[in-house]
C-alpha cells in the first residue's frame, strides 16, 4: 500500500470516529441541559444507534455493496449526515429530536462498515496493516472528547455543530478516497448463514451473554458523563478519553493473553471488570474517592477489550473461514443493535426511577443496577460455559 493511500485511510479513519466521539458520549448531558429530557428520553435517543446499526448491515450488504462505490455512497451519506446535525441544536422538542437522531443514525451508521470497505479493498496485507489505520479512528475519538472537555461544551450544542462539520469535511473528502467498486452480486440477507453456530452450545452460551452485557455496557454510554457533569468534575469529556487510551493499550495484550490462558477466563475477567468498574461509580466521588471515579473510566479497556474484542476473536475462530463475515455481522448486530436497544431504554427507566430532580440522581443506586447485572451474567457464564477446544490466534 502505497504512502498517499494509507494517509487517506488514516484520514478517513481519524474524521469518521472523530464525529462520533463529538456528539455520542456527551449527548446524556446535553438533553437534560437543552431538552429537559427524562432518562427514558435520553434512553429513547440512544437506542437509535442500536435501532440503525441492525438495519445498516441489510443496507450495506443488500444495497450499497451491490450497486454503489463504497466511497461515494460514504460521501452522500455524510454530508447528508452533516446536514442533520447541523439542524439539531435548533430542536427544542425531545420527540423531534429523537426522530432527527434516528434519522442522523441510519446515515452514520452504514459508513462504518463502508469505511472498512475502503479500507481493506486497498490493502495488501489486511492482517498487519488494518489495525495501524483503525487506531487512527481510536485517536480521533480522543481528540474530539479532549476538544469537547477542554472548551467545556459537554452541554453545548456546540458538540453537534463540531461533529456536523467534520462529517461534511469527511463526506466531500470520500469523493477522492481510492475507488472501491461495487461487488455487484446477489446476497442473502447479511449474517443469516451464521446461524449455524447456534448449534454449538458453548458458542450459544456466549452468545447470550454477550447479549445481556451490553445491558451494562448501555449504562456507561449514555449515563457516565451525565453523572460526572451533575458531581462537578472538570472537563470530564477529556478525562472519559482515559477510557480510549486504556482500550489502546489493553487491546496489545489480547493476542498474548488469548493463546495462554484462554477465552474463558479473558471473557470472565472483562465480565468482572464490569461490576468492578460500576462499583467504583456508585461509591466514588470527589475528593477522597475520586481515583474511584478514574478507576472506573480506566477499567474501560479491560471491559470492552476483554469481553467485546475476544468475542469478535472468538466468534472468528468458531465460525472459520467460509462464514467468518456473517458471523461477525451477526455479532454485532445482537450485541450493538439488539443488546444496545434493550439496554439503552432500560437504563434510561433506572435514569427516571432514581431521579430526585432534573439535575439531580441517586448515583449510587443506579450504578449499582448494571454492577448487579453484570454479577448475574457472570455466574451465568461460570455455570454453563464449557469450551472444550484450545483456541489460538496468530501473535
Amino acid at each position: 500500500m502505497k504512502f498517499k493511500t494509507g494517509s487517506q485511510l488514516a484520514f478517513m479513519m481519524f474524521v469518521e470516529y472523530f464525529i462520533w466521539g463529538a456528539w455520542y458520549v456527551t449527548m446524556g448531558s446535553y438533553m437534560p441541559a437543552a431538552l429537559h429530557s427524562s432518562g427514558i428520553q435520553i434512553g429513547a435517543a440512544y437506542s437509535a444507534l442500536a435501532i440503525a446499526t441492525m438495519i445498516s448491515p441489510f443496507f450495506v450488504g443488500l444495497v450499497a455493496d451491490r450497486y454503489f462505490a463504497a466511497q461515494r455512497i460514504m460521501g452522500v451519506l455524510h454530508v447528508l449526515g452533516g446536514i442533520l446535525l447541523f439542524l439539531v441544536p435548533m430542536i427544542s422538542n425531545n420527540a423531534l429530536f429523537y426522530w432527527t437522531i434516528l434519522l442522523y443514525s441510519l446515515l452514520y451508521m452504514p459508513t462504518i462498515a463502508l469505511s472498512n470497505s475502503v479500507a481493506f479493498y486497498q490493502m495488501t496485507d489486511a492482517g498487519k496493516q488494518f489495525p495501524w489505520i483503525r487506531v487512527f479512528g481510536t485517536l480521533g475519538w480522543i481528540v474530539a472528547g479532549t476538544i469537547i472537555g477542554s472548551f467545556k461544551l459537554e452541554q453545548s450544542p456546540s458538540t453537534f455543530q463540531i461533529a456536523a462539520g467534520a462529517s461534511v469535511l469527511l463526506g466531500l473528502f470520500s469523493f477522492v478516497l481510492p475507488n472501491t467498486p461495487p461487488k455487484g452480486k446477489e446476497s442473502q440477507a447479511p449474517g443469516t448463514e451464521a446461524f449455524v453456530l447456534f448449534k454449538d452450545k458453548p458458542y450459544l452460551i456466549f452468545f447470550i451473554a454477550a447479549i445481556l452485557v451490553c445491558i451494562p455496557l448501555s449504562f456507561y454510554y449514555g449515563f457516565a458523563n451525565n453523572f460526572l457533569v451533575e458531581l462537578g468534575m472538570q472537563n470530564s469529556a477529556t478525562k472519559m478519553t482515559l477510557g480510549q487510551y486504556s482500550e489502546g493499550l489493553f487491546i496489545l495484550a489480547i493476542p498474548f493473553l488469548f493463546n495462554r490462558i484462554g477465552v474463558k477466563k479473558m471473557l470472565l475477567m472483562g465480565m468482572t471488570a464490569w461490576i468492578l468498574r460500576y462499583i467504583c461509580f456508585a461509591y466514588g466521588g470527589l475528593g477522597a474517592n475520586e481515583w474511584m471515579l478514574y478507576a472506573g473510566i480506566i477499567l474501560h479497556g479491560v471491559c470492552y477489550d476483554f469481553f467485546f474484542v475476544t468475542g469478535y476473536m472468538y466468534t472468528e475462530k468458531k465460525a472459520g473461514e467460509r462464514i467468518k463475515n456473517a458471523a461477525q455481522q451477526l455479532f454485532t448486530f445482537a450485541t450493538y443493535g439488539l443488546g444496545m436497544f434493550i439496554g439503552t431504554w432500560f437504563s434510561g427507566y433506572i435514569d427516571d426511577k432514581y431521579a430526585i430532580s432534573t439535575n439531580q440522581h441517586d448515583w449510587r443506586h443506579i450504578w449499582l443496577v448494571p454492577a448487579y447485572i453484570a454479577a448475574a451474567v457472570l455466574i451465568y457464564f461460570i455455570l454453563f460455559f464449557r469450551e472444550k477446544k484450545q483456541l489460538t490466534v496468530n501473535q
